[in-house]
Parts: structure tokens; C-alpha cells; sequence
């Protein structure tokens, strides 16, 4: 397969695993409520996307660097948010 072909579907399976993101994180700016979020959970990702980030970085593959630098940005947002909101959750 073409390297343009192959470069295709990790940009494509970049977009989707990235956007996936995008209405928990509008749930979160509409409600301001983190409560039922694993924080355990979001580090190990946030953690995981990191790594995978720096891999991209260090073999220079532009679907890795950017799925995982937008995808490490709203990972951030969800754990910032979780710590920000959790006050505002009991009630």
C-alpha cells in the first residue's frame, strides 16, 4: 500500500479517536459535573497519549504527532476540569 494511503487512515483513525472527545468535554463546560469521570482513568490516557506523542515525535509520523497532540490537549481539559469541578460536585 502507498505511504500517502497508509498516511490516509492513521489521519482518518486520528480525527475519530480525537473528536470522540469533544461531547463529554461540551457535557462538561454545559454541567460543570466531573463526578462519575475516573481520574484514575483519564491519567493512565492522558499518560498513554503522551507517550504516544513522543513516539510520533521521535519517528517523525504526522498522524501520530497530530491526533495525539489535539487528542493530549482535551485529555488535559477533562483532567484540569476534574479537579476544578470537584467541589461543585457534591450537591
Amino acid at each position: 500500500m502507498e505511504k500517502i494511503h497508509i498516511s490516509t487512515i492513521g489521519l482518518i483513525a486520528g480525527i475519530c479517536t480525537t473528536i470522540s472527545f469533544v461531547p463529554q468535554i461540551i457535557k462538561i463546560i454545559k454541567t460543570k459535573q466531573v463526578r462519575d469521570l475516573s481520574l484514575c482513568m483519564y491519567i493512565i490516557l492522558t499518560t498513554g497519549v503522551l507517550l504516544w506523542l513522543i513516539y510520533g515525535v521521535l519517528i517523525r509520523e504526522a498522524p501520530i504527532i497530530l491526533a495525539n497532540s489535539a487528542t493530549f490537549i482535551l485529555c488535559l481539559f477533562v483532567l484540569v476540569s476534574k479537579f476544578a469541578y470537584r467541589g461543585k460536585d457534591q450537591g
